[in-house]
């Protein structure tokens, strides 16, 4: 019996010291574990911060930068929001410390604002000057250069309108002059009513000028603006139209400019702008007015479908 006991009590040790070792590897595991969790929450909390900071950094240094832009405020007319905003958004990609800030106003709400600004130095209902003025009408720039309300010598022309002629992708001998219109009497041609539009009365004039209006007189599809010629030259109706330069872009998947109306037949209308006499940025108003005679500030315009003014308009 006491071998048999002697035996017991040696495997009741052996056992009690396995389990006591495993005990103790357990609890060594554990404790590598938690510390293994800790190190990793350290880490994520550190990684964690480091983007909270980079993100914080790089609001602020936006927010400064925009803070720091400096402005160039130009009060215009709606008929030239399109080439303007065209234009500031090529100055402000080479100037890009510069924000350039549009403000479009209709005829005597501009001329109401320009006084307002000149006579009182600010504006009513926002208080900083106006840099440039650029008007629908060159005859403006004209007429406020007189009341001295912007410097003479910085009116700048920048664009023209051109009146073209246009025809459908798909015309292969289209005429390459407007005066070829009255070669083919099958040749029907859209044209805008001049009593009711400036496009309608301009190209009138400019075909009554070339000698051809009277033949043209029963060939004419007289649509009531620019977008019924537009529909007129899409639907088939007629086989060309006579339209502004910007206007012919709004389809130019479609149709093609194939002539531009000649100088001695079309007066096309000018837009200058000018600096105001109150302008409390002359340099910066000086390099946007350079600007407009860049190759890129053309090209701009003429993606547009503006023209550019000849030399004359520039003296």
């Amino acid at each position: 019996m006491r071998w048999v006991d002697t035996i017991r009590e040696k495997q009741e040790r052996f056992i009690n010291f396995v389990k006591h070792k495993g005990y103790r590897v357990k609890e060594s595991m554990r404790s590598e574990d938690r510390q293994t969790r800790n190190e990793s929450g350290i880490c994520l909390c550190g990684l964690g911060l480091l983007l909270v900071l980079l993100l914080f950094f790089h609001v602020s240094r936006f927010t400064s930068h925009a803070q720091a832009s400096e402005p160039l405020i130009i009060v215009a007319s709606p008929s030239v929001r399109v080439p303007l905003e065209g234009l500031a958004h090529k100055f402000e990609v080479t100037h890009p410390a510069v924000s350039v800030q549009l403000s479009f106003e209709r005829g005597l709400d501009l001329r109401w604002t320009i006084a307002q600004v000149e006579n009182q130095g600010l504006l009513a209902a926002e208080p900083r000057p106006i840099h440039l003025v650029a008007p629908g009408d060159d005859e403006l720039v004209t007429r406020l250069a007189q009341k001295q309300y912007v410097w003479p010598e910085t009116r700048t022309p920048y664009a023209m309108r051109p009146l073209v002629l246009v025809v459908p992708e798909s015309l292969v001998n289209a005429p390459t002059a407007f005066a070829s219109l009255a070669q083919d009497s099958r040749w029907r041609i859209a044209v805008a009513d001049p009593l009711m539009t400036e496009l309608g009365l301009e190209t009138a004039a400019c075909l009554e000028s070339l000698g051809i209006a009277g033949d043209l007189a029963e060939r004419r599809e007289v649509a009531v603006d620019a977008r019924g010629v537009l529909d007129r030259v899409l639907r088939g109706d007629a086989d060309m139209g006579i339209l502004f330069g910007p206007d012919a872009l709004q389809e130019q998947e479609h149709i093609r400019i194939a002539a531009v109306a000649p100088a001695a037949h079309h007066r096309p209308r000018v837009y200058s702008m000018a600096m105001m006499r109150s302008c409390p940025e002359r340099r910066l108003c000086g390099e946007f007015l350079s600007f407009l005679h860049t190759a890129q500030a053309r090209d701009t315009l003429k993606q547009l479908g503006y023209g550019i003014p000849p030399p004359s308009h520039h003296e």
